[in-house]
Formats: C-alpha cells, structure tokens, sequence
C-alpha cells in the first residue's frame, strides 16, 4: 500500500515554491520577514520598557544578517538610522519638558514613531524599499 502524499502545508519543501514563483531579484519570503523584523525590533522600547531595546533589537538583527542579503541589509541600517534618530528627537523633546512645551510633543513623536515602523514593516513585507522621513542617515 503507497503512502498518501504530505498535503502542501506539511511538504518541507513548500515554502520554495513561493520563492520559485518570485520575479528574478525579487527578495525571497524568508529576507522579507527578517527584513520586518528589523522594523518591527522598535517595539522593544514599548514591550520591554528598557530604553535601548529599540536600538539593541535592530542592530543585532542588522549585525547578524546584513552579510546574507541586501535586502536585508538596507531595510536594517534604515531601521537602525530610525531608531537612533527617534532618540535624538526624544532627548530633544524631553529637553523641552522644562518649559512645558514638551508634554505636548511626547504623544506626537511616540505616533510618529509607532505609524512609521508599522508603514516600513509593511512595505518591507510587500519587498519595497523604504526610507524613513526625517531620519538623519549615520550608519
């Protein structure tokens, strides 16, 4: 008696079937999600409360995969510039605290923050670039 085949969720070799159908130099389903990933590690700051997780995360992902891809690579060094440059931008806004102006300014930029990783996570999923506005480009 033959062994019924696997259904296509269980054949190891499924999620290549994926990639083979993918248009020449169109990143694969695998750069896609670490390339999310690297977006998406900004919710560090949020989740675990520390305040580097937000840079620790991407870097680390960025560090460990940039080699592999350049896919992969931009999406993490502008994942990175972001997190760094929000930051700034809060240091900056925590400065201004002192004179009241930055209470208002904390949900604006924690918006700003949040919608942008959501849009970058987003497009890099769909395997598009992305640059983030008013990110100060350092790495």
């Amino acid at each position: 008696m033959a062994t019924p085949p696997l259904p296509p969720q269980l054949d190891p070799g499924f999620p290549d079937a994926f990639d083979d159908a993918l248009p020449p130099g169109f990143p694969s389903n695998e750069e896609r999600n670490w390339a999310v990933f690297c977006h998406l590690g900004g919710f560090a700051f949020y989740l675990l409360g520390f305040a580097l997780g937000h840079i620790l995360v991407p870097l680390a992902l960025w560090l460990i995969k940039r080699d592999q891809s350049a896919f992969i690579e931009e999406h993490g060094r502008e994942a990175l510039n972001f997190q760094i440059s929000v930051t700034l931008y809060a240091i900056v806004v925590g400065a201004l605290c002192f004179v009241l102006v930055g209470f208002l300014l904390i949900p604006v930029l924690a918006a700003f923050h949040i919608v942008l990783m959501i849009v970058a996570s987003v497009r890099a999923s769909q395997g598009e670039s992305y640059r983030y506005p008013l990110t100060i480009r350092l790495l």
